[in-house]
């Protein structure tokens, strides 16, 4: 089988990683890659948004099956292009893939079929946004409509903070047209996790829990980020909260979306909860796997990936048996100076070997680019050092271990991923 992975991050290298391994895989392509999918796959210099160059390429190699990485391709609608021409793609359909693409059509599809999530408001006018906040006298969460790269969402932590969120975001466009609607939310107080699934469009298979790190600082303290790290699994999920999140959110979903959009939803669905006293709210909804929630996960699985996600695609999800290892990983996102703001590139990176050589560790790359002999820095999270232990202490440990052997001028990097899993 010819697999052609679409993207270039840390999620994309462990996804490729992943495949790779399986008996059922001849080759995987990986578009555009970066220097570490080099080592499992063949990179293809295709921009992720090319979907008409992706499709050419696909029928030029006769891939079987082609899996997307980031959001803008599956909103774009690669998959419905893809599935036109009858090619076997994993992901949601341009329509489904609003559930990501638009958080007003997230939040209100919630509502539509009863999925826990926290009140809000939608406006598409500055000024009554801004009136709105200062008639409630209270701090809210602002949230750009479109899609922002993980970084469209400001928890405000006072009144004046909300209101310059909405000023950056609606007038400013720091967003660009993200932000021509933007939602105002009240704030949800509790744990955050991660909850996933691979969906055939009726059976849903929920993947490991996990648990992200939005915030750029130690103790979530500073913007948000794509992710600064996260571990699996989340000891805040536990199995009653796992069934729980499966019965009363992910299946809605698939059943809202056949029944009420009239869309069969394939491919990954994740949900990320908040979490307090037992009871949980969905705070959004991506549409493919998570990143760097996608680093622990598949480092603890021990299934074929390649088999699942074709299983998927096939609708034969209701006989998926998926196993995983027991041993709990962690990914700790190495970062370029000034991340999540502006940064530079071309940075050479140094320990990556010995980092590499360490016992159940890998190093998946980010952003990434090989120059000659060297590789750079190419992007805002710029690695994904990830280790497995005998318990989430041993496996953090190892992990920072790790990310001590490497070194690229002005990185920076939390020091506290999985520091409320050993609280629990």
């Amino acid at each position: 089988m010819k697999i052609l992975v679409i993207g270039g991050g840390g999620r994309e290298h462990t996804l490729t990683w992943k495949l790779s391994q399986s008996p059922r895989v001849e080759q995987v392509f990986c578009a555009p890659g970066n220097a570490g999918t080099e080592s499992c796959a063949r990179n293809v210099e295709i921009n992720p948004e090319n979907i008409e160059g992706l499709l050419a390429f696909a029928q030029k190699e006769k891939i079987d099956l082609t899996v997307v990485g980031p959001e803008a391709p599956l909103v774009l609608g690669i998959v419905d292009l893809f599935q036109g021409k009858g090619l076997k793609i994993f992901g949601p359909s341009r329509k489904a893939a609003a559930l990501e693409g638009s958080k007003v059509f997230a939040k209100e599809f919630m509502n539509r079929n009863r999925i826990p999530t926290a009140s809000f408001r939608v406006f598409s006018d500055s000024r009554a946004a801004r009136e709105f906040l200062t008639k409630r006298g209270r701090p809210m969460v602002v949230k750009a409509d479109g899609l922002a790269a993980g970084k469209g969402v400001v928890v405000s932590k006072n009144l004046e903070e909300a209101i310059q969120a909405v000023e950056e975001v609606m007038e400013k466009k720091v967003f660009g047209s993200a932000g021509d609607r933007l939602i105002l939310e009240e704030i949800l107080n509790g744990e955050e996790a991660s909850y996933i699934g691979v969906t055939d469009g009726e059976t849903v298979v929920p993947m490991a829990s996990s648990q992200d790190h939005k915030a750029v600082f130690d103790g979530d303290q500073g913007p948000n980020t794509g992710g600064m790290g996260a571990y699996s699994p989340a000891p805040v999920m536990n199995e009653g909260l796992n069934v729980r999140a499966l019965k009363e959110v992910m299946e809605p979903v698939i059943s809202g979306m056949l029944t009420g959009e009239g869309q069969r939803y394939q491919g990954a669905l994740y949900a990320g909860l908040m979490i307090s006293e037992g009871e949980f709210w969905v705070l959004e909804f991506n549409c493919r796997f998570g990143d760097p929630e996608t680093q622990p996960i598949l480092f603890r699985l021990q299934s074929d990936l390649a088999f699942l996600l074709l299983q998927a695609v096939e609708g034969d999800l209701k006989n998926a048996n998926v196993k995983w290892d027991p041993r709990p990983a962690v990914c700790v996102a190495l970062c370029s100076g000034g991340y999540p703001g502006n940064y530079a590139k071309g940075k050479e990176i140094t320990g990556l070997e010995e980092a590499g050589q360490m016992e159940d560790v890998e190093v998946f790359h980010a952003g990434t680019r090989r120059e000659g002999k060297k590789i750079v820095t190419a992007g805002g999270r710029v690695l994904g050092v990830t280790a497995r232990g005998k318990d989430l202490r041993t496996a953090i440990d190892r992990a920072y271990q790790a990310c001590a052997k490497i070194n690229f001028e002005g990185m920076h990097y939390r020091r506290d991923i999985g520091k409320k899993g050993l609280g629990r």
